[in-house]
């Protein structure tokens, strides 16, 4: 063989065996999409939709799927990502824009595996990442109740992400490194484990997803399997989602179930409220949850193994100019509903005094709830929640970093300042600008 052939057949023979490897890893899910359904007796069929149309909640389906003001899980809702913008899918069952030519084994290999009904890959914007986790059985029932659903005409609008990540070839070599399918027996992930604690697990993991949010990302969005929802910072929207594993941030492991599941089902408890994007979440999914459902993910929650903080080196202080400028804002804007002391009112306006919103490394939720405002869900439970007004326009970048960094070092707070670059940040991320 001549000099310098043998190391490009090496080198094709290599390439041949990685296209398989990827190839074998991305298309070969043994899923038969043509097996027929069996069939159901009526009574069977009524009680799957049902079943069906209580896991979409939990599941939180019709957020990604529904655009504002439209038809619920028509699709169309435009989700950015640091790669571009995809756009939620219609999963009513029209037979030409929605999933009405779609049969259970293909909506399975889609929550599943990550595959159209055309075989090709879907975008990990739709969490097949956590829904792998969901059951067969639980996959049937969701799609019997999208099945029972009206059916809308409203074509599905074509994903802009940038090149290579609209690429097949993209998506096959990301899966290849970051996604493994879950396991598809439906058996307790912890067999020495309570049954509410699988059933928790099961919900946090699988539809809850919790970790699209709680668990931080890499440069290439896959989430850090050995950082378990340890918090990361959600991309495009500039909300942080705290560690669950971490007294500091949001570890619940010192509080009362009863606490857990009050927060989970109306949006505030003794120990604390929901803001932001997680207000969302109980909005329009976990408050309405069975209480032992909600049990469950509090008894899978307590049992988080505890992150310590790491060691940080002290934090900046704020200058004196500063802080008397933060604490005469605080004044003027804070204390006639959080108290001169930060005391706050009971079932009304949080307290700010020992609150780990307040004093958590990480101050970007504190800019947001300044700038854009605080609200607490709207829930069966707390039907008229008391909101914080938005101060966008109203305190300048040196305003907001002179009240927080006031909240952030009162009150036997050592938390460090925010700098005015740190609101700014926040700013122009969400298209405040001034």
């Amino acid at each position: 063989m001549k000099r310098g052939v043998r190391p490009l057949a090496i080198l094709a023979v290599l390439l041949v065996a990685a296209g398989a490897l990827v190839w074998h890893h991305n298309f070969n899910d043994g899923v038969d999409v043509l097996a027929p359904a069996p069939a159901m007796a009526s009574a069977e069929k009524t009680a799957l939709v049902e079943r069906g149309a209580y896991l979409a909640r939990a599941g939180n389906c019709a957020a990604c799927h529904t655009t504002r003001g439209g038809t619920p899980y028509a699709g169309g809702r435009a989700i950015e990502t640091p790669f571009g913008t995809v756009y939620g899918s219609n999963l009513t069952p029209d037979p030409a824009t929605g999933i009405g030519r779609w049969n259970a084994a293909e909506f399975w290999r889609a929550l599943h595996h990550g595959r159209s009904k055309d075989g090709r890959l879907l975008s990990p914007a739709f969490p097949y990442t956590s829904t792998t986790q969901v059951t067969r059985a639980d996959a049937d029932a969701l799609f019997a109740y999208l099945q029972s659903l009206p059916p809308v005409v409203q074509s599905n609008h074509p994903s802009a992400l940038r090149w290579p990540y609209n690429t097949q070839a993209a998506l096959a070599a990301w899966r290849t490194l970051y996604f493994r399918p879950g396991a598809s027996s439906g058996g307790p992930a912890d067999p020495a484990r309570s049954a509410e604690w699988n059933r928790g697990a099961y919900l946090v993991h699988g539809l809850g997803h919790c970790a699209g949010c709680h668990t931080p990302r890499n440069a290439l969005g896959a989430t850090d399997n050995s950082a378990d929802l340890a918090g990361g910072l959600i991309p495009m929207q500039n909300w942080y989602a705290p560690a669950l594993n971490r007294a500091s941030e949001a570890g619940v492991a010192d509080w009362p179930l009863a606490d857990i599941v009050q927060l989970l089902k109306t949006g505030q408890s003794p120990r604390g409220q929901v803001t932001g994007p997680m207000a969302e979440v109980v909005q329009h999914s976990t408050q309405h949850l069975s209480d032992a459902d909600l049990g469950a993910m509090a008894i899978y929650l307590k049992s988080l193994p505890p992150t310590g903080d790491a060691a940080k080196p002290a934090p900046a202080a704020a200058g004196t100019i500063k802080l008397g400028r933060g604490a005469k804002l605080y004044e003027n804007h804070c204390a006639q509903c959080h108290g001169d002391q930060g005391e706050g009112v009971a079932g009304a306006y949080p307290a700010l005094a020992g609150n780990r919103a307040v004093t958590m490394a990480q101050a970007t939720n504190l800019v947001q709830t300044v700038l854009h405002g605080g609200f607490a869900p709207a829930t069966a439970g707390n039907p008229r929640p008391y909101g914080m007004p938005p101060y966008v326009l109203v305190l300048n970048d040196a305003d907001v970093a002179a009240v927080l960094s006031h909240l952030r070092t009162s009150w036997g707070h050592a938390a460090g300042e925010v700098t005015e670059l740190d609101v700014n940040r926040v700013r122009a991320s969400t298209g405040d600008g001034r």
